[in-house]
């Protein structure tokens, strides 16, 4: 079998087990690295050779940056304390614990321990959002879930690379120390001087589909430059999305965000299933090259490991909720979240994406490195399906779902955004101005539930009609070759977009599986 043909049958099989994690409601990346498991197995089964040390690049660059240009910098003042704790200290500790079980159980020297504590500390809101996608949390636990992915993955990575030039150096030498010194703030400004490069870049290409290829490559150039540099790769790269997302939201127009985000979206979450596909391949050839003493050895390893990470991480996430509404209390103010809220943030510790890459970029030298990515594989099977299986029943028995406060949220944005449109058209006459302005005002007028919402549900249903006739009288036109393939197509996506602003908000919505 070639290796093409293998590629398009681990695509087939991972698109079966998506529709099937989706009927069932569980958590498709522990259903992905399961069947790695499973195909690895079958005879003949294809192997896809990566270099270790390509893994970071290829699968964590476009995350980050797709996580980092994503992410709201308001967040990150409003919730700085819960970031620090949870994507800082909770990461450090939890690399703490498990390299103090690494010394004491297996004899790994103390920098191979704290990589692989960095490898298993890093919890993944990837895998949060996938497993409660129909659910909706409290903003403020959405926000913190969300951004102690970015940080905690940074701090994670930071340790990672720190003890991997530990051990292939030979000690902490002061060369090596300022090395490792520079590495952050080096990492960070040539990650801003690449952002404000890239913008002079991003006029040329503009409007093409070079310019959304080029993204890629730029994400990718931006993390080798640093690497070559001995910079931090991960710092580089946040600071190069944020500093990009907040230089060009006025240079990109409406096409070229959507197609972007489409791109992006796909690419993105296809890294991810691979990544799981190949984690469950990987570990099945550990396993056969274990003698089974050392295998139980290293199951029982493992145990000790998901235990750590699992009870650190919530030790740490309600200890700072009691000490932040201890304070709070002192200072007579509102109490920022519950104990309920707490207890899910801390059980929303699922390991995935970032842990699987980092674990396959160990170098083959590195110290009993079967039993390290074998525990990496537990550590994240097991929260998956441990932790996975049981948000939903958790968030419905903490009584956290919020849909009526998220309906309201949006309700009061759309009101606001309508709002502002009147007032640019306040003045102006004629049928164009009046036919807009009716429609801004039955928006207002309906998010601020001023009518009951026939009104603009009576309009889009009239809309959709409209639409559909319109595509009907289209198709005919080209049946009697009345109308040429680009008019048509530009008619054609014209169409779509109409039908996109009429539907519903769930109707608009494309989910991960």
């Amino acid at each position: 079998m070639t290796f093409f043909e293998s590629l398009l049958l681990l695509l087939l099989a991972a698109i079966t087990l998506l529709q099937v994690a989706r009927r069932l409601s569980l958590p498709y990346p522990a259903m992905l690295a399961g069947a790695g498991v499973v195909v690895a197995l079958i005879p003949g089964a294809p192997s896809i050779p990566i270099e270790p040390s390509t893994y970071l690049a290829l699968f964590i660059a476009p995350a980050l940056v797709d996580a980092a240009y994503d992410f709201p910098p308001g967040a990150t003042r409003r919730f700085f304390g819960p970031l620090i704790a949870f994507a800082v200290v909770a990461v450090i500790l939890t690399t703490a614990v498990v390299a103090w079980i690494s010394w004491l159980f297996l004899g790994l020297p103390l920098a191979a321990g704290v990589a692989l504590g960095a490898i298993v500390s890093p919890p993944d809101a990837a895998a949060a959002t996938a497993v409660l996608r129909n659910f909706s949390l409290p903003r403020n636990v959405d926000a913190v879930l969300k951004g102690e992915s970015l940080f905690n993955d940074a701090t994670a990575l930071l340790l990672f690379g720190g003890a991997l030039t530990l051990l292939s150096s030979g000690g902490l030498r002061l060369g090596v120390a300022l090395r490792l010194g520079f590495a952050v703030p080096g990492g960070v400004l040539l990650g801003i001087a690449c952002a404000y490069l890239v913008r002079y870049v991003n006029r040329m290409v503009k409007d093409t589909l070079g310019g959304n290829l080029l993204q890629f490559v730029l994400a990718y150039l931006v993390w080798i430059l640093a690497d070559h540099l001995h910079l931090s790769t991960v710092l580089c790269v946040i600071a190069f999305a944020m500093t990009l997302a907040r230089t060009t939201t006025g240079e990109f127009d409406a096409r070229m965000r959507v197609h972007s985000f489409a791109v992006w979206s796909s690419v993105v979450f296809t890294l991810n299933v691979f990544a799981f596909l190949l984690m469950g391949m990987q570990a099945r050839s550990i396993i056969g090259r274990m003698q089974p003493s050392h295998l139980r050895q290293a199951l029982v390893f493992a145990g000790l490991v998901v235990l750590a990470v699992v009870f650190t991480r919530l030790m740490v996430v309600i200890g700072f909720n009691r000490l932040e509404a201890g304070w709070a209390s002192a200072k007579g103010r509102p109490v920022p979240a519950s104990v309920g809220q707490a207890l899910f943030v801390g059980w929303c510790g699922m390991r995935g994406f970032v842990t699987m890459a980092t674990a396959f970029a160990l170098p083959e030298s590195f110290p009993q490195r079967d039993t390290v990515v074998l525990t990496a594989f537990s550590v994240v099977l097991a929260t998956l399906v441990l932790q996975g299986l049981t948000l939903r029943p958790l968030v419905r028995l903490l009584k956290l779902e919020r849909h009526d406060e998220a309906a309201r949220e949006l309700a009061s944005a759309r009101a606001a955004m309508a709002e502002a449109a009147l007032a640019s058209i306040a003045g102006q006459d004629g049928p164009e101005a009046e036919n807009l302005r009716f429609r801004f005002a039955l928006k207002q007028r309906t998010c601020r539930q001023e009518t009951n919402g026939d009104s603009i549900h009576r309009l889009r249903e009239l809309s959709l009609n409209a639409i559909e006739a319109e595509r009907k009288e289209l198709e005919e036109l080209r049946a009697k070759d009345q109308i040429g393939a680009d008019a048509y197509l530009g008619l054609q996506e014209q169409l779509d977009w109409s039908e996109l602003t009429s539907l519903r908000d769930a109707d608009r919505k494309i989910e991960e599986i």
